[in-house]
């Protein structure tokens, strides 16, 4: 199948029209004409080769919202004409125990991610999002509710479920206390669904313009951290704060905000290590843990609460030709909140 993309064809090089083929339909896949497609701060980093050696040329993007055009002869899940979305990875081994308890994204031989990877056959590169169409395994991909506008659901696929899996998995709900360090693409997310499951929600960001923002979004409370001591004399209340950031912080003050066995969870990658004193951990029982996306039931459990509470992203749609100018603003963190792309412009 010819499909129409942009892709870097090699580190670092600007983004450019591509074309390429994806593969024939087998008998379990699905395929689909995209509508939309998420840039994720990931797709920079990996077109950039900031994460190590990648594979050139690459079609980025794993934030895909689209409409299901023909299935293969043992699909049951999907047929044509359902709205249906990609994410972050798009096979696993299907044999691991995480792969076995619906954790394919921690699978133990490593997940295929959505792009800049190979197929399980170790040869075939794995194309992104980045383009008019694609084609997935229906076991990868998930129904998108009917109510929800489809330009806001593409960063779900990978914003969304990134912040739904932690803030579920350590149960965020009424009478807990949830902290979301950062308000972008990411963090806006987490706050959204903190609200919407019940926590008392508070917003730490270096952006005091963003206070505004964040109350709207749902948060109860929201601390400027541009003054450092502003964590200073708070209590150790905190059940859970998420670290959605990948800017390199102090996370010692935040640590010390949790109270008895309280989580401080990893979200945000930064490139550097991060300076960790004991004390805090041991003086609360405290635990630092991290999170990676989410399962495909998991994703599909999350979309399905976002039609339940008519929750998307908040977005910045733009024209495929806008992608590299995009890419300097998302840097620069001057969007709200997400970029979206116009598949038919590609």
């Amino acid at each position: 199948m010819k499909s129409k993309g942009y892709a870097a064809l090699t580190a670092k090089a600007k983004l450019t029209p591509y074309v390429f083929e994806r593969r024939e339909l087998r008998p379990n896949d699905v395929a689909l004409d995209t509508q939309y497609a998420g840039i994720c701060h990931s797709d920079i980093h990996q077109a950039r080769e900031e994460w190590g050696p990648a594979i050139f040329p690459m079609v980025p993007g794993h934030e895909i919202a689209g409409v299901v055009t023909a299935v293969g002869s043992a699909v049951k899940k999907f047929k044509v004409g359902d709205r249906i979305g990609i994410g972050v990875f798009v096979d696993s081994c299907k044999k691991c125990e995480a792969c076995l308890a619906g954790l394919g994204n921690y699978c133990y031989e490593n997940m295929t991610a959505t792009y800049n990877s190979l197929e399980r056959d170790g040869k075939t590169p794995a194309m992104g999002g980045y383009s008019n169409n694609h084609v997935v395994d229906a076991d990868y991909a998930v129904k998108i509710p009917t109510n929800l506008d489809m330009a806001g659901v593409a960063p779900l696929m990978c914003a969304g479920i990134t912040l739904y899996s932690p803030l579920k998995h350590w149960g965020a709900a009424k009478g807990k206390k949830v902290g979301i360090i950062g308000l972008g693409g990411l963090g806006h997310m987490g706050v959204k669904f903190s609200a919407a499951l019940g926590a008392n929600t508070t917003v730490f960001s270096h952006s005091p313009h963003k206070e505004a923002d964040a109350l709207a979004m749902g948060a109860h409370h929201f601390i400027s951290t541009k003054d450092p001591s502003s964590l200073k004399g708070m209590k150790p209340e905190f059940d859970l704060i998420l670290n959605t950031v990948s800017a390199e912080i102090d996370l010692n003050p935040y640590l010390e905000l949790l109270k008895l066995n309280g989580t401080l969870v990893m979200i945000g990658l930064s490139g550097k290590q991060y300076p960790i004193s004991a004390g805090p951990l041991l003086q609360k029982r405290r635990s630092l843990s991290g999170s990676q996306i989410g399962g495909v039931p998991e994703l599909q459990e999350m979309l399905d609460f976002c039609g339940s509470h008519n929750i998307v992203s908040d977005i910045e749609l733009i024209k495929a030709d806008y992608i590299n100018e995009a890419y300097e603003r998302t840097i620069a963190s001057d969007v709200k909140y997400r970029f979206v792309i116009d598949a038919a412009t590609f």
